[in-house]
This record gives C-alpha cells, sequence and structure tokens, in this order.
C-alpha cells in the first residue's frame, strides 16, 4: 500500500471517529448489525451513522451525508450496494476520511475489477487507504470496536486474526468464543485491492497486546512485500498460517524444470518456513496453535519428558513427539535420580516415564513437581489413561492445579487425557479454562512442536544476506541481444557468455554450423564430446533426440550429427537449426538441478534438487525465496531426499557442497540484480569429491522485456 505508515496503519486499528455509511434501522440489515456490534462493543470513540433517510439508530441521530458530520472521520465504514459505493467513496474523499472499510461485495470477485480499480485509484490519491472490499469488517480490542457484522460480544485477548475469507472470519469469531480465546484483533481483508496482510501485520507485530498473529489465506499478491513484514512480525511473536488451495494448479512453466516444479504449494510452504511461519493444516490446529502460544510460556531449552500412566499412550505420544521435532530428554541417569522416588519399582524412569496405572492424583502431582523443580527439563507432556483409582473431579483438580504450577515457574507444559463421558466432559471444562488440554495425544504434542518450531528459527535467524559480485550490465546486454532477436530465450553461446560472466564453469564449448566443422571442433577441444542442437524453437533437447553423449572419435561424429539432425527434424519439421554444439565430455559425478526464477507471487526464488533426466519423476527438489544467506542455502540442500548422497554413501567421499552453496549464491544474486532474466537453470551440475567442485553441463535461461516482466522482481 503505497500510502501506508505506522502511524497512519494505527488510525485503522484505533480509530477515534467511525462513520457507518449504510447504517439502517432495520434489524434486518447489515447496517444495522454494524452499528449494534460497535455500540453493545462499548467502542471508545464517537460513531457515527450515515444514511439518506435520516432518523435514528439505537438512539444514535443518522446523519443523510456525512458532510453533516463534524470534526474528522478516522474510518468510514461502507455498507452500500456496489453501484453507489464510488460516489460515496469521492465524499469521503472530501471529507478528509483515513481509511475506508468496504463491506459491500460485487466487485474483483465476481468480475468487477475496472470500477474495483477506480475506487483504490480515487482513494490513494486523495490519501484514503482501502480495506477490501467484500469483507465482514474490522474488530480491534485497543478500542474496543467491533465494526462487523459478524455475532458480536467478542472475547478481548491476545490473539489477532487476518482472514482473507469473510464467511469464515465470521466462522472464526464463533470459533474462538467457544474455545475461549480471546482476540486483539480480527480483520477481514477480503479482496485486498489496497491494504493486504503485509500492511495489517505493520501494526500487529509492535502492538504490546497481540501476542499471537493467526492469518487465513488464500492467494498472495505482492509476495516480496509480505516476506518482509513476516520476517519482521516473527521475530517479535509466533504467526501461524493455514492457507488454502494446496494443489498444483498454478506457476507451471513448461520451459523450464523450475517452474513445472515449482508448485504454488510447494513454494508457499518453502517459503513460509524460510519466514518462520508455523503453517498448519487444519483450522483446528491453528486456533490450538495460537491459544497455547499466547498462553503459555516458551521453552528455555530442548528436553521434553513424558509423564503417563499408560504404556500404549506414552508410544504414542513418543511417536508424535518425533513427528513434531520435540526432543525427549534421554539422560537415564538423570531421569532415574528425578523420578524413582514418584515411581513404583514396576513402573519406568525412562522417558516416557511410567507411574503405573495404579498412579493416584499424588503421584502425578509428584512427578509433574519433580519436573518443574529440575533445570535439565524445560517441558512436559502429561497423560492419563482412565482407571478407577481417582474420578473426574480429582482428575480436574490434579490438572488445574499442576497447569497454574507450570504457569507460574514459567514452564510449557501439555495435557492429554483418555477415558469414557466424565473424562471428555473434564477436557471440556478445562478447555474453557484454558488449560492446554487434549483428547488426541497428536493434538496435544503438536502445540509444544510450534513452540519449539519456533523456538529453533529464533536461534537460527540471521538477517544476513550472501551475494557476490557481478557485471550485471554485461549480463543485460546478452538477454537483450535475444530479445532484440526475437527470442525469449538464450541459445547456446549467449548462455556460455553469461554463465561465464556469473562466474560459473562450464564445459569448453563451440556451435558447429556444417559437419565438416564439427569434427573439427572435436578434434579441438578433445575427445569425448557432447553434441546438442542448436535450436529457437527446440527447447528440450534431449526430448528432441537433439543431444550426443561421450563420442570418442570422428566417425561417431558424424554419425551422431546426422541423427540430431534427422531427430529434430522429425521431432518439429519447422523447427530452423542454427547449429550444432559440440562441448567437452565432463567427466562423471552426482548431478544435481540448481535453478532460480521470478515467481508471479513471491519474486526471485531459487531452487536446489536431485538432477538429470528424472528430475521431473522424482521431484526431488526444495524452494526459497531470494535474497538468502548461506545457512539458509545448506537448510535447502539438507532438505531434499537425496541429501546423503552428497555426504557420500558406500564408502564414496564427500561432494563439494560448498561450491554447490557458491552457485546457488551467484544464482539467487543473478535472478534479483537482472531485470531481463526471468529464469535460470542449470540442470545437470556436475558436483564432484570435496575440494574438486562443480561444472555446469547444461544451463537454460528464458528473458523478458522489462515491462512485460513479474512486477515483483
Amino acid at each position: 500500500m503505497s500510502i501506508n505508515n505506522s502511524l497512519k496503519i494505527t488510525r485503522l486499528f484505533e480509530p477515534r471517529t467511525v462513520a457507518v455509511i449504510g447504517a439502517s434501522s432495520n434489524p434486518n440489515k447489515i447496517g444495522y448489525t454494524i452499528v449494534k456490534n460497535i455500540v453493545q462493543g462499548g467502542y471508545s470513540g464517537h460513531v457515527y451513522p450515515v444514511n439518506p433517510k435520516g432518523g435514528k439508530i439505537l438512539e444514535l441521530p443518522i446523519y443523510q451525508t456525512i458532510d453533516e458530520i463534524e470534526g474528522e472521520i478516522d474510518v468510514a465504514t461502507i455498507a452500500i450496494p456496489a453501484p453507489f459505493v464510488f460516489d460515496v467513496v469521492k465524499a469521503c474523499a472530501a471529507k478528509g476520511v483515513k481509511y475506508l472499510s468496504i463491506i459491500t461485495s460485487g466487485f474483483s470477485e465476481v468480475g468487477n475489477t475496472e470500477e474495483e480499480k477506480q475506487i483504490v485509484t480515487y482513494a490513494r490519491e486523495h490519501g484514503m487507504g482501502v480495506l477490501g472490499p467484500n469483507i465482514f469488517g474490522i474488530y480491534s480490542a485497543a478500542v474496543s470496536l467491533d465494526a462487523t457484522f459478524g455475532p458480536g460480544k467478542i472475547m478481548a485477548g491476545n490473539v489477532a486474526i487476518i482472514t482473507q475469507s469473510g464467511a469464515l472470519g465470521i466462522a472464526m469469531i464463533g470459533k474462538t468464543a467457544t474455545e475461549k480465546i480471546g482476540l486483539s484483533a480480527i480483520v477481514s481483508v477480503g479482496n485486498k485491492a489496497d491494504v493486504d496482510e503485509a500492511d495489517l501485520l505493520d501494526y500487529l507485530t509492535y502492538h504490546d497486546g497481540t501476542k499471537v498473529i493467526l492469518m487465513y489465506i488464500e492467494g498472495i499478491k505482492q509476495g516480496e512485500k509480505f516476506i518482509k513484514a513476516l520476517k519482521e512480525a516473527t521475530q517479535k511473536k509466533p504467526v501461524v498460517v493455514i492457507k488454502s488451495g494446496r494443489s498444483k494448479r498454478g506457476a507451471v512453466a513448461a520451459a523450464s524444470h523450475t517452474g513445472s516444479l515449482a508448485g504454488t504449494d510447494e513454494i508457499f510452504d518453502a517459503i513460509m518456513r524460510q519466514c518462520g511461519v508455523l503453517r498448519a493444516e487444519s483450522l483446528d490446529d491453528a486456533f490450538s496453535w495460537a491459544k497455547f502460544l499466547a498462553d503459555t510460556p516458551m521453552p528455555d531449552g530442548e528436553n521434553t519428558v513424558i509423564v503417563t500412566n499408560g504404556g500404549g499412550i506414552g508410544v504414542m505420544a513418543t511417536d508424535a513427539c518425533e513427528k513434531y521435532n520435540v526432543k525427549l530428554y534421554d539422560d537415564l541417569h538423570t531421569l532415574k535420580q528425578i523420578f524413582s522416588p514418584v515411581t513404583p519399582d514396576f513402573g519406568s524412569t525412562k522417558n516416557p516415564v511410567d507411574i503405573t496405572g495404579q498412579a493416584a492424583p499424588n503421584d502425578y502431582n509428584s512427578a509433574l513437581g519433580a519436573g518443574l523443580k529440575n533445570n535439565e527439563i524445560s517441558s512436559m507432556i502429561a497423560l492419563y489413561c482412565e482407571t478407577a483409582v481417582f474420578d473426574a473431579d480429582s482428575l480436574s483438580r490434579m490438572i488445574k492445579t499442576n497447569y497454574a504450577n507450570y504457569q507460574a515457574g514459567q514452564k510449557p507444559i501439555v495435557f492429554s487425557i483418555l477415558g469414557g463421558e466424565a473424562v471428555e466432559n473434564s477436557i471440556t471444562t478445562l478447555r474453557k479454562e484454558g488449560v492446554p488440554i487434549f483428547a488426541d495425544v497428536y493434538e496435544a504434542v503438536s502445540c509444544l512442536g510450534a513452540a519449539y518450531k519456533w523456538r529453533s528459527y529464533l536461534q537460527d535467524y540471521t538477517e544476513e544476506v550472501d551475494t557476490t559480485a557481478m557485471d550485471i550490465n554485461a549480463i543485460e546486454q546478452i538477454a537483450q541481444n535475444a530479445l532484440q532477436d526475437g527470442r525469449t530465450f538464450l541459445l547456446a553461446d549467449e548462455a556460455q557468455q553469461l554463465m561465464a560472466v556469473a562466474g560459473l564453469p562450464m564445459p569448453q564449448s563451440h556451435v558447429a554450423h556444417s559437419l565438416d566443422e564439427a569434427v573439427r571442433l572435436a578434434e579441438k577441444i578433445g575427445y569425448p564430446v557432447v553434441m546438442k542442437v542448436v535450436s529457437r524453437d527446440i527447447l528440450h533437447k534431449s526430448d528432441a533426440g537433439g543431444v550426443a553423449l561421450d563420442l570418442d572419435n570422428k566417425e561417431e561424429i558424424i554419425d551422431a550429427y546426422q541423427a540430431i539432425i534427422q531427430n529434430c527434424r522429425a521431432y518439429n519439421p519447422q523447427a530452423v537449426i542454427q547449429g550444432i554444439e559440440v562441448s567437452e565430455m565432463v567427466k562423471s559425478g552426482t548431478e544435481v538441478i540448481l535453478g532460480a526464477r521470478k515467481d508471479g507471487a513471491f519474486g526471485p526464488i531459487v531452487m536446489f534438487g536431485l538432477g538429470g533426466i528424472y528430475v521431473e519423476v522424482m521431484k526431488d527438489v526444495a524452494f526459497r525465496a531470494a535474497p538468502l544467506n548461506r545457512s539458509e542455502i545448506v537448510s535447502m540442500i539438507k532438505e531434499i531426499k537425496s541429501y546423503p548422497l552428497l555426504l557420500g554413501v558406500r564408502g564414496e567421499a564427500r561432494k563439494d557442497i560448498e561450491s554447490i552453496i557458491d552457485t546457488l549464491v551467484k544464482l539467487a544474486t543473478l535472478i534479483r540484480q537482472s531485470k531481463s532474466i526471468t529464469d535460470i537453470e542449470i540442470n545437470p551440475l556436475m558436483v564432484y569429491e570435496q575440494g574438486d567442485g562443480t561444472k555446469a553441463v547444461d544451463v537454460r535461461v528464458l528473458v523478458s522485456n522489462v515491462e512485460k516482466g513479474n512486477p515483483n522482481g
């Protein structure tokens, strides 16, 4: 949002005055509900209903126009039919309104993009921000403002929600009431014509009353801006995101593996991890994590201990800890010292600590108390399977007492209990009282896992960005030469020039324009050699039969040359063949793929994975947003399933991972700094033993005119 700054966005969340345009005395109208929620919510500022019909609503006078209102208006909530919105926007601009909260639907979500653009353009020109359109409104606990048409009576607290879906947002208000989750804010962004998630994060990141931010996202428009805001936010507080649309319908670019492998969700997921975001797979997880993280102290170490009265549920908790990367404390000697005084002889002081099925409330109190006091233990998981030893009332008292003790001791604890109706009722009651208790042990452990994931991110975070110096002007000239020739990709010799400027080694290579020249070049380079077709009409050379490998003599050169020409003409009879590239045959190594592209949503991204001809089948790749640093690149490399191949298997030596990192730094620099290059892919990059470096065997580069390129780039 071009006009936004921290002071200005504060006026959206903490307005001194609110006008409701489209206010109605009819209880069945949205305009009535909004005014009612503002009044009954105890808004600390002034509210001005506006409707040409005049009259009164809830004892408030209704102004016929916004001009009649004396003084400044910080926020105008607009709830009138779409055809009349623009006229009201002009009236608000004349009044000097700071923000428009446009409830009205009927704009870009139904194809009416021109009118939406007209509204936003006019608003920006007159210094107004636009929230929406197509939203349910905004709630802000800071001034007790409920300017929504939701169910009302929102409980104030310390979780902020940003939602792209209005209907889901209204349902979230109901869900938070049921789960007793207090909100510092809930904002509907709708079409995001102007104000988006990044703008809202500008306020929520530094809002002391917000401890956790929860977002429901359907799509991202300005990815680089969003990434910057997220990184800033996650340094201050946990951010939980749930995103719909995990399919691979978007971001398919047939001209590059990087594009075709970069499904929208894969990129989104990788970048969320890169930004320290906790991505939830379900609304239940999202709400559980948000509530837990808002109410619970963060662990000061890694060691977790499970206390249980049943072996089976203890094993399930152990599995859950592995799934959610919760480290179980495994110092057997210390565990025995801590827990043997409270564990029967036939129990176990190993982790999980099994205090057996005969455990009574005092046994749990003793075991959990011992864990609380010991500094080696950073968090606890308390499990209970229903027995006849103590009733539901005793169970609830035991859990409440220990939870309060752990809160006072600044140590996190989660509970999971399993049993009949009385136990289920205890769960319901205790959850309403704010206790992190669950029937499913995986749900309990996932909350602790979210806390540890955020803690780990903070420990590893660095603001450093690694780049490398290169002559971008020379690179731009190479790209522009191709564009002036009417091409959107570089030919083999152009790609060679670009790689040389970028400092990325490739095999010695020349383009032959006749069979005799191919033979001469092969003998000049030295056998064995590789031959590849050079054609603006054939990007995927292997698919066309346009590649011949390991050619050892003149006869093989002649046969390969003729075969490539024949294959490519059969593949695409209209293809113009500029020549045949003759290159040195590099020695074999471990094949990986490296790519960089300007993504439509997130701007510059880089890719790394298992390379070669099977990359599309294996799809063993990882993504990150650029810029990035070497530690983030290492994390990306380790993420692929075939990473052990780089460490050396079955007696093989470790591969030159440092050289891979250097190459990725160069690609990230190139894709960020070049205006004309949209995609660059090295496949394969041959990786040799540590110290022997790497060599780019084949490179594919796509280019575009600046005005047609990615706006985020």
